[in-house]
């Protein structure tokens, strides 16, 4: 079974995302190539095979296409005790994350498509233990990897309306070292044996995203999307870490965007998304087990204490000829970690806000695309409140560059 379970873990992070692969709070700042060059955009705006990522109404615009593409992911994370060392999470630091679409026009007003990519994941890994301070030397790290495969339904219901479904199949899995200490530490763990040095263990599930978009004018198109929370089963093997005996399931997310083509050559997008990691009590629920709180892996066990948080992405494109478009964004989202609970996050420090992003795509002779994309997220550091659990300063910056080929059918 064990044997298994790294299988599996292996296939999930050679066909979606490595455990890093953190921007907006734990989940990717975009979907596909040319949605991450323009800052994220796409609910209103879709553009490539991975649309269905997004918003699912959006594929009956795309045409028939696959896209095939990679991220090379860098991102650089510290964290600080309080009146203490510094300590670095760097030690593994480039991450490759594959993504692919496929989308089939059925008639001239539907389509069935399939969009993979990873959806969230975080990694840290210290060589050196953050958390001596509570006894605990060994190397200290998590990764978490999520990949989701989307079968899309989309049909024009007139014009310029159109309406999509599609089934969120999700596969994660995770791994935790270095931890095992807080099982007898503060109010401890309802099961110490699950909470630390298990290898990767194995979670699946699904839910629904579905999505609208609507040509207002010749020159404006809106777009809504929600996604439901997709209920996961449960990590076994990390029963005494996870709220409700190991439950991690995928925060539900909605967003709203308008897209405006200002001038023959230039478009405008601009997206605002809702992820609520709250209503999930692994990631959402007060690290307080220092205080009195439910032990770790109890029903209302302690958490990540991450926030909800609500991103802003603007996008542009610019058709500089034609075979070249141009393409930049920028994403702003407020970290979720409050400065009261730096101290679990030092295992997720997922707390950069500001991104800038570039990208191109070369159009060939033969129609089909080449595309690419950078991204910088800037450093941001969340310094802890010692008054609950935040003794510890997080520091975090990262890089990206991505590269995809899409065919034309």
């Amino acid at each position: 079974m064990h044997f298994r379970k790294q299988l599996i873990a292996a296939a999930i992070s050679s066909l979606c995302v490595s455990g890093a692969w953190a921007t907006n709070g734990y989940a990717p700042h975009g979907v596909g190539q040319k949605s991450q060059g323009m800052g994220g955009v796409g609910v209103a705006y879709s553009q490539d095979a991975l649309a269905g990522g997004v918003n699912p109404a959006g594929m009956v615009h795309v045409g028939n296409r696959i896209d095939l593409g990679v991220n090379l992911f860098r991102p650089q994370r510290e964290s600080t005790a309080i009146g203490g060392p510094t300590f670095d999470g760097n030690d593994k630091e480039l991450f490759l994350i594959p993504e692919f679409g496929y989308n089939r026009m059925l008639d001239a007003n539907s389509s069935f498509g399939v969009s993979v990519f990873g959806t969230g994941g975080m990694n840290t890994d210290y060589s050196v233990g953050p958390y001596s301070g509570f006894g605990m030397t060994d190397p200290t790290g998590v990764d978490l990897m999520q990949l989701f495969i989307v079968p899309t339904y989309a049909i024009k219901l007139n014009e310029n309306h159109s309406v999509g479904i599609g089934l969120n199949l999700a596969a994660q899995a995770f791994s935790a070292k270095g931890i095992a200490g807080f099982g007898g530490f503060g109010v401890g763990s309802i099961d110490p044996a699950n909470l630390s040095y298990n290898g990767h263990d194995i979670s699946y599930g699904a839910g629904l995203r579905i999505g609208w978009q609507g040509k207002v004018s010749d020159m404006v198109t809106l777009g809504a999307t929600y996604q439901t929370r997709t209920y996961m089963s449960e990590f076994d093997d990390y029963r005494g870490l996870f709220a409700e005996q190991g439950d991690f399931d995928i925060p539900e997310n909605f967003a709203i965007c308008i897209a405006v083509a200002a001038t023959p050559k230039l478009n405008i997008a601009f997206d605002v998304m809702r992820i609520n990691y709250s209503k999930v009590n692994a990631i959402g629920n007060l690290n307080n087990f220092f205080a009195g709180a439910a032990q770790l892996g109890a029903d209302n066990g302690a958490g990540f204490g991450w926030e909800d948080q609500t991103i802003y992405k603007l996008g542009f494109d610019y058709a500089y000829s034609q075979n070249l478009t141009l393409r930049a964004g920028f994403n702003h989202a407020d970290n979720p970690i409050p400065s009261s609970q730096t101290t679990f996050n030092v295992l997720a420090p997922g707390v950069v806000e500001d991104h800038l992003t570039l990208g191109a795509t070369w159009t060939l002779d033969s129609g089909n695309e080449l595309t690419f994309s950078y991204m910088h997220a800037f450093e941001n550091t969340v310094n802890g409140d010692m008054s609950m659990t935040g003794a510890y300063n997080l520091k975090m910056h990262q890089d990206a560059i991505g590269v995809a080929y899409s065919w034309k059918m």
